[in-house]
C-alpha cells in the first residue's frame, strides 16, 4: 500500500505560514544545499502530489516558471519533478484549475486518498496548504510527517495541528543553517 507523506516547512513557534499565508520567513538565513537535496530525494519516492486549492496557483506558477524560464536555476531538478508529477488539487468550489499534469478532485477527500493509497505506484506527497493539510491530519490520513523546522519565529500564523496529536520520532537531521528535519510517524 502506498503511503501519504506530508512535507512542510515550519517555524520554531509551530506555524507553516503567516496569518495571511505569508511565506517570506522561509528565505530568512542561509540556504543549505543539503535541505534542497533532501527535498529532491523525498520527491523521488513519490509519483503523485496532493494540494489544497488555495496554494495551488502559487505552487504551479512558481515551478512552471522555473522550468520554462530559468534554465540556469539551481531549482531546475526539483522543478522538473514538480511539473512532471501527477498533481491532484482538492476543491469544493472549482472543477478546473490550470496547470500541467493537474487534475481537480471534488469528491470526499478521505475516500479519494484511500483509493489512491490502494493503487500501485510510488508514494503520495502532500505539500499544503495549511487548511487542507490540517484536514488530512485530523482525519488520520497522513502516514509519514517530514517537518523542516526553520530557526525563525514569526509570533502568529497558520498551524496545521488543530488538536492534540501524538507522533513518534523516527529520525532527525540537523543542517548547517540550523534547520532540523524531523520525520514522525503516527502513534
Amino acid at each position: 500500500m502506498r503511503k501519504l507523506k506530508l512535507q512542510v516547512q515550519m517555524t520554531l513557534d509551530g506555524f507553516v505560514a503567516g496569518p495571511n499565508g505569508e511565506l517570506d520567513w522561509m528565505w530568512i538565513g542561509k540556504r543549505d544545499e543539503g535541505i534542497f537535496q533532501q527535498v529532491i530525494e523525498l520527491a523521488d519516492t513519490c509519483d503523485t502530489i496532493l494540494l489544497g486549492r488555495k496554494m495551488t496557483p502559487a505552487f504551479i506558477n512558481h515551478w512552471e516558471n522555473v522550468l520554462d524560464n530559468q534554465p540556469e536555476s539551481a531549482e531546475q531538478p526539483l522543478a522538473k519533478q514538480m511539473v512532471g508529477m501527477r498533481k491532484i488539487v482538492f476543491s469544493i468550489s472549482q472543477t478546473t484549475i490550470k496547470g500541467r499534469n493537474l487534475e481537480v478532485e471534488n469528491r470526499d477527500v478521505a475516500k479519494v486518498i484511500q483509493a489512491l493509497k490502494n493503487q500501485s505506484g510510488k508514494d503520495i506527497m502532500v505539500y499544503g496548504g495549511a487548511a487542507f493539510v490540517s484536514s488530512l491530519i485530523s482525519q488520520n490520513l497522513v502516514d509519514e510527517y517530514y517537518i523542516f523546522r526553520r530557526p525563525v519565529a514569526i509570533g502568529n500564523g497558520l498551524s496545521i495541528f488543530k488538536e492534540q496529536k501524538s507522533l513518534e520520532l523516527d529520525s532527525s537531521i540537523t543542517y548547517k543553517n540550523g534547520t532540523i528535519l524531523t520525520k514522525f510517524l503516527p502513534v
